[in-house]
């Protein structure tokens, strides 16, 4: 499955309506990073949301914050720029230092422009199939199945991980879409033996080839969205062997993260100016 095509078909998209709205408004849609500290894989990834918000007609503003900043001023950052008119959407880079309490972080972000899809407002309505904002990844993963026309009613998929941005939100998606859900996680009993079972597999575990493909049921979808360096969480070459579709990493789900980052940025800035996408289009 190449996400890096189908993330570079819908960020063309998501430029065209991003010049549209910005020829409407006459402003652009506007993305606001915060980034706590400076771990470098989140620097990293902060200067390519960036990059790819240029690409994409979208301003970028970026606000750095020192390791030691507490959580309150954290919240009254994020809370600021949560009433700032001239930001769009907001994105807290994760994870955040330790002593930070991440989830109150999260739900400072208003529920209209949480395009990053974390907090609690938009896991709701991701669970009751409500307008909202998706989880990225996950919200990248479904795309990637819909790309390829992966019938999903009446499958089995098995979630390995249950993280509230990922694992999460992506069994309620595939729940959605009429798949029979499995979730599994550290203290599932003879994970092998549920993942064989597995129509489609969303591997969401964080631990580097820790799924191998013996593991796999031949002809199943496999979508690994863990990332060490250039490995996932599926052993590719082994798993590519019985599986009907997969993911490659890197070219997966990663680059359909930022597409559906981007996408959700015009879409909120389209709203804040009393439109949708569609009204772009």
């Amino acid at each position: 499955m190449d996400g890096t095509a189908v993330a570079r078909r819908i960020s063309e998209r998501t430029a065209a309506l991003a010049a549209e709205l910005t020829r409407r408004t006459g402003t652009a849609p506007c993305l606001a990073t915060v980034l706590v500290g400076e771990d470098p894989a989140s620097v990293t990834y902060v200067r390519m949301k960036q990059n790819r918000c240029a690409k994409a007609g979208i301003t970028s503003r970026h606000v750095e914050l020192p390791a030691s900043t507490t959580t309150e001023e954290l919240i009254t950052t994020l809370t600021a720029l949560s009433v700032d008119p001239e930001v769009s959407g907001i994105l807290l880079q994760h994870p955040v230092p330790h002593h930070i309490d991440e989830r109150a972080a999260f739900e400072a972000i208003a529920p209209g422009k949480d395009v990053d899809g974390v907090t609690m407002h938009s896991f709701a309505a991701m669970g009751f199939g409500l307008p909202g904002f998706v989880s990225c990844t996950p919200g990248g993963i479904m795309r990637l199945l819909a790309e390829y026309e992966v019938d999903l009613a009446g499958k089995h998929a098995v979630v390995v991980g249950r993280s509230a941005i990922l694992g999460k939100p992506a069994g309620m998606l595939l729940l959605g879409q009429n798949a029979t859900v499995t979730y599994c996680h550290s203290r599932t009993e003879d994970l092998p033996s549920i993942i064989r079972q597995a129509d489609v597999l969303v591997a969401a575990v964080g631990k580097a080839e820790f799924i191998r493909g013996e593991d796999i049921k031949p002809g199943a979808v496999v979508l690994d969205a863990g990332y060490d360096g250039n490995r996932g969480d599926v052993h590719f070459e082994s798993a590519a062997a019985r599986a009907s579709l997969i993911t490659p990493v890197p070219g997966g789900v990663g680059p359909m993260t930022i597409a559906v980052l981007l996408e959700q940025t015009v879409q909120a800035a389209a709203a804040q100016a009393g439109l949708t996408l569609a009204d772009l289009a």
